[in-house]
């Protein structure tokens, strides 16, 4: 998704890794790297936001969604938005 955003323009390659970085490199972050899909999540949300893209509970509502429709696929079946039981 990150790449296809940054190929459709909405910002530039090192906008986007600055990001990533920045979050990276915060304290408190892994030493082993265990949480980079946290951290990817985060920079491409906060420069979403940031860019007025999308907005902080649009954004958080789609994760929580996504969540929820995880838990609720049977394990070796594709997850869909559409299995979020509160959906």
């Amino acid at each position: 998704m990150t790449v296809h955003l940054h190929e459709k323009g909405l910002f530039a390659w090192s906008e986007w890794a600055e990001r990533l970085s920045a979050e990276l490199h915060k304290p408190g972050r892994a030493v082993d790297g265990s949480d980079y899909f946290d951290c990817w999540v985060t920079a491409l949300s906060d420069l979403l936001v940031s860019k007025d893209i999308a907005d902080h509970d649009t954004i958080l509502a789609l994760q929580q969604s996504w969540q929820r429709a995880a838990e609720a696929t049977p394990h070796g079946k594709p997850i869909a938005l559409e299995n979020d039981p509160l959906g």
